[in-house]
């Protein structure tokens, strides 16, 4: 199963890359809008800035293909940064505009606590959610979305009180986790998004 990894040059692409192999799956790095557009299975992964992720995506015409696979609901898994992509803005970046598919601002945690969350944390899935379930997940976050999206299947996770730790709807999955470095809970979900369960 062929899956295209966007190339967002922010990303450590090779553990996502490794971990879809593990799941069954055949990832290739890419920045080419043409595959992307009508590619099976397409993952946005991050880590780094939101900014300098969001220029890579202009750079590359990646935007609107980007947006149309979500409104169309074409399997797209978005990871880390790749959550807070979907959102509007970033406090991370004032100014910088995300995808806007999600109507919401990603925040950094307080400093009342840990920054970033780095380690393993507790996921709870909603009962309506397809491939999320409940079970702990590894983070390397400081900045997240608090508010869980109207509209969408939520999972949530306490660091500084509860934040969206995960959402998804049809075919589209964004995880403020790493699925990549999450063990046999990161494993299965991968694998229940590329429908290989």
């Amino acid at each position: 199963m062929k899956v295209f990894v966007v190339g967002t040059g922010t990303a450590n692409t090779a553990s996502v890359l490794a971990g879809l192999r593990r799941a069954g799956a055949d990832p290739e790095l890419t920045t080419d809008a043409s595959i992307l557009k009508d590619a099976a299975h397409v993952v946005l992964p991050g880590v780094g800035a939101f900014e300098a992720a969001r220029t890579r995506l202009d750079e590359f015409a990646l935007v609107e293909i980007l947006k149309g696979r979500i409104e169309e609901d074409q399997p797209t898994l978005g990871i880390c940064l790749g959550l807070q992509l979907m959102c509007e803005t970033s406090e991370e970046s004032p100014g910088a505009k995300g995808l806007g598919i999600i109507n919401g601002h990603i925040e950094r945690f307080p400093n009342s606590v840990r920054v970033p969350q780095l380690g393993w944390n507790q996921v709870r899935a909603s009962d309506e959610c397809k491939f999320l379930s409940s079970g702990y997940a590894y983070f390397a976050n400081s900045y997240r979305l608090v508010t869980p999206p109207q509209g969408w299947n939520c999972a949530t996770t306490e660091h500084a009180g509860s934040f969206t730790s995960a959402f998804e709807r049809g075919n589209i999955l964004a995880c403020q986790f790493h699925p990549e470095l999450s063990g046999e809970f990161g494993l299965n979900l991968m694998k229940s998004w590329l429908g290989r369960h």
